[in-house]
């Protein structure tokens, strides 16, 4: 089977797995991982800012960078189809009780009029403050979509205008910067607070960053104990996180190389394809899901009407032209 569903699925290379079984590892509730350290120097470091938290997973990762932003009954804003509005089945209200707003677009790209529009500034005991905007870099659900640094920068001197924190959800943001060649640290100089992702594009098995000021990593450590999600010798995972970041990264192109030979057999414009997400507007997404694996093919719908297919580290180019061959057919 070839499995294009997520790039989540991705499996330890057999080099990674060297790597993690070397790895010196140490107790991190006490920080005292020297693996786990050095992960969280390096990706604050490359992304321009005080300090980083490792993290089981990304929306744990999400949830505890809005919240060091957004107090309970505060709300945050964010674009209609993010990953922090669908998909992390409410974690955000359910965890930190802050509530949460959106403006619709079909690229997931930022609105700033609209977001202007929206913002609700302190007006006293009466309407709930808009307190973080949010914003997520490549979009998911929107195909795969890089935000525009220009837009992001823009966003920021909003928000710096009118005393509202940015976060970015940079999720796949990795592949933002192989797609657009823009250096990792101009995505951090535009947020307070971002959420960065190792077990997706970058192929480790498990882990993602929070990243930002110390005083709000500082903060975060302790929600992520309250949270369960204290680790202890997690250093073997920490290791993956940094041979992914040393062999994983500009080899994306090569799976945004393999998107666009994907679209262009589902009748999809490769030019639209930025990143590692084709989505294929379908009437039958279900049937045509079947059908795919029938042939070999795995694929998700992401709705009634939509097909995502994703490549990832573990899809080699003759995967993604049988693949392609697979789901023209069909």
């Amino acid at each position: 089977m070839i499995d294009l569903r997520s790039d989540t699925l991705t499996k330890p290379t057999d080099e990674m797995r060297a790597a993690m079984a070397r790895a010196e590892v140490g107790d991190d509730v006490y920080g005292e991982d020297p693996t786990v350290q050095r992960l969280e120097e390096r990706v604050a470091g490359l992304f321009g800012h005080e300090a980083a938290l490792f993290m089981p997973t990304g929306s744990m990762a999400n949830v505890l960078a809005v919240a060091s932003l957004v107090q309970p009954g505060q709300e945050v804003l964010c674009e209609a189809s993010a990953h922090i509005a669908r998909a992390e089945l409410g974690a955000h209200g359910a965890f930190t009780g802050l509530t949460m707003r959106t403006w619709i677009h079909p690229r997931g790209q930022v609105d700033l009029p609209t977001i202007r529009s929206m913002f609700a500034p302190d007006m006293g005991p009466f309407f709930v403050r808009t307190a973080a905007i949010a914003v997520e870099n490549t979009h998911n659900f929107a195909g795969g979509a890089v935000l525009p640094l220009q837009d992001l920068r823009d966003l920021r001197e909003f928000a710096t205008g009118v005393g509202a924190g940015i976060h970015l959800d940079g999720a796949r943001i990795w592949n933002a910067h192989v797609a657009t060649a823009t250096p990792l640290a101009e995505y951090g100089a535009v947020a307070d607070v971002l959420a960065v992702c190792l077990s997706k594009g970058l192929g480790a098995p498990v882990g993602s960053l929070m990243v930002g000021s110390s005083d709000a990593i500082a903060e975060a450590r302790i929600r992520r104990k309250r949270m369960g999600g204290g680790m202890r010798q997690v250093g073997i995972l920490a290791a993956a996180g940094l041979h992914a970041l040393d062999h994983h990264v500009e080899r994306l192109a090569d799976d945004h190389d393999d998107a666009r030979l994907l679209a262009e057999a589902c009748g999809v414009d490769p030019a639209t394809v930025e990143t590692n997400i084709v989505v294929v507007p379908r009437h039958d997404a279900a049937d045509f899901v079947a059908s795919a694996r029938e042939a070999g093919v795995l694929v998700s719908a992401v709705g009634p009407t939509a097909v995502r297919l994703v490549t990832h580290l573990d899809v080699t180019r003759e995967d993604a032209e049988k693949a392609a061959s697979v789901l023209a057919s069909i």
